[in-house]
């Protein structure tokens, strides 16, 4: 057998594969071409790509690619070496679902999702984006089935950022429907990822908000049920390698505990419709609390007084069918 002399020509002998040459640029953010030409001395990579392709190798070629790159970047073993130890760490911390559990069996039912919902959030963008570069999560939540018995949308429940976004998001609940990436993932039942802009115009027609520059949404599942996603948002391009896309959706599980059963729907009763765009649907929320009063209010008027919550989920199904009603902009 040749014996392989160089680090590009260890990459061509992977690449033979087809699929593996598929997987690898996937998990890139790239295509099969870039690789060609970085075997054929084309085009040089920058260390930051060389990172990401050691990760998406099978682990018997890491060691022998390190080698063999040491040849044309000096220190190049020294810097992945730390970068692969940090991505070992990538690990929910067993204290944290301690806590996480703790809290399940302690909080009262009605102010269970708001506690390890913000538990999750906190510590999950804790975790992504350790160092501060700018990421949101949040929790889009399916709303209630029409009388059909059918899921028509989700509706962002609650959130937290880095900047430049806000720390707190649970002012922006706004609706998403089948055009949006959660929309998509819900329907598909599984993990989605956007790694740049271009690729997210040519999947889907949903809204990119600014400084996304990736995104992910998980399914939020539980006995092949759903309850909605776990969406996060980096502004950064090809941010989600797979050890992050992974303990994205290990908090997903985790965020199962925040809802009760009821809440999750079976597949066949999601039936999203498309949505008006976030910057639309604004303009219907400035007189959210008002609506909110005016229905406590009614129902106390009607000897069947209801609290807060109950109040402000029925404005959030009237808001859901106006906005269905709605022609699009």
């Amino acid at each position: 057998m040749q014996e392989t002399h160089t680090w590009r020509t260890l990459l061509g002998t992977i690449l033979q594969d087809v699929q593996e040459r598929q997987r690898i640029a996937t998990e890139l953010g790239t295509n099969p071409m870039t690789l060609t030409r970085w075997v054929n001395n084309k085009t040089k990579p920058r260390v930051q790509n060389l990172q990401q392709l050691l990760r998406a190798l099978p682990l018997k070629y890491r060691n022998p690619m390190i080698e063999l790159l040491a040849a044309e970047f000096p220190g190049f073993p020294d810097l992945m070496k730390g970068s692969l130890e940090e991505d070992a760490s990538q690990e929910i911390p067993s204290a944290f679902y301690t806590g996480v559990l703790r809290a399940h069996a302690t909080t009262a039912k009605q102010q269970r999702f708001w506690s390890i919902s913000n538990l999750i959030l906190q510590q999950a963008l804790g975790q992504l984006d350790s160092n501060q570069l700018g990421m949101e999560i949040t929790i889009a939540q399916c709303m209630p089935p029409d009388v059909e018995g059918k899921v028509q949308s989700l509706r962002e429940r609650a959130g937290r950022g880095t900047k430049p976004w806000d720390t707190n998001l649970e002012h922006r609940a706004i609706f998403l429907g089948i055009e949006s990436l959660a929309g998509y993932a819900l329907t598909s039942l599984r993990l989605l990822v956007i790694q740049d802009r271009s690729e997210r115009q040519m999947l889907f027609s949903g809204s990119w908000m600014e400084y996304e520059e990736s995104a992910v949404a998980c399914p939020i599942m539980y006995e092949g049920r759903v309850a909605g996603c776990l969406l996060v948002s980096s502004t950064q391009p090809h941010y989600f390698l797979p050890f992050r896309q992974q303990l994205i959706q290990n908090y997903a599980d985790l965020m199962v505990l925040a809802f009760d059963s009821a809440e999750f729907y079976a597949p066949h009763d999601i039936q999203l419709h498309p949505m008006l765009p976030p910057e639309v649907q604004v303009s219907h929320f400035a007189h959210l609390r008002q609506r909110i009063s005016d229905v406590m209010v009614e129902s106390y008027k009607k000897q069947r007084p209801i609290n807060v919550l109950e109040a402000e989920q029925v404005v959030w199904q009237q808001l859901e069918k106006e906005f269905l009603q709605l022609p699009p902009p």
